[in-house]
């Protein structure tokens, strides 16, 4: 009976450590990120102020090159250079070899479904979308929503044509990482 209890006793203390340190690890997470974004809008200001990049923190691989809003939502996203694992991890970002929001033709930004893009689940037809980079401030207008599934040959959107583009992972809500599906937003110059 006491060897029983002295298991039960380890098995929780067990489970005590372990939740302290999930919920321990959530919040470093989130003050990681709110710190991430008040040091990218202040990167922002600083190359709006000088019209150099700055990079965020000393050994970024990136820097800011847009701001990003939503009105109807509330949302504002700065958006980086570059689309890399370690760039989305504190933004959404510009994917290369796509134009910069107000150039022409075809702009992409990506970003996480269930971080700085979950919004996208609430933009509707019609939504404003607003942009601002270093060469001047853009509205774009969302028209139309596509899901892709990258197995497949995905369709081609014409890089020609004056679009601004959000992606993120689809669906939302899965538990899980990755997966090949796609969830865009395409909006058109207003």
């Amino acid at each position: 009976m006491a060897h029983w209890r002295k298991t039960v006793a380890a098995a929780a203390a067990l489970t005590l450590a372990l939740g302290a340190a999930l919920a321990g690890d959530g919040v470093y997470l989130t003050a990681k990120a709110r710190l991430a974004q008040v040091l990218l809008s202040h990167a922002w200001d600083a190359t709006l102020r000088t019209g150099a990049p700055h990079r965020p923190w000393w050994w970024a691989d990136t820097h800011p090159i847009a701001r990003l809003r939503a009105p109807r939502l509330g949302v504002d996203r700065i958006v980086l250079a570059g689309s890399s694992g370690r760039t989305l991890a504190f933004g959404p970002g510009l994917v290369p070899g796509t134009s910069l929001p107000g150039a022409r033709g075809l702009s992409m930004i990506s970003g996480h479904r269930d971080t700085h893009f979950s919004f996208l689940e609430d933009l509707r037809h019609g939504d404003v979308l607003d942009v601002d980079t270093a060469n001047g401030s853009y509205r774009y207008v969302v028209n139309r929503f596509m899901i892709i599934d990258m197995k497949d040959d995905p369709p081609v959107l014409d890089p020609t044509l004056d679009r601004l583009v959000l992606v993120t992972c689809y669906p939302f809500h899965r538990w899980t990482a990755g997966g090949s599906r796609r969830y865009l937003v395409i909006a058109r110059p207003h």
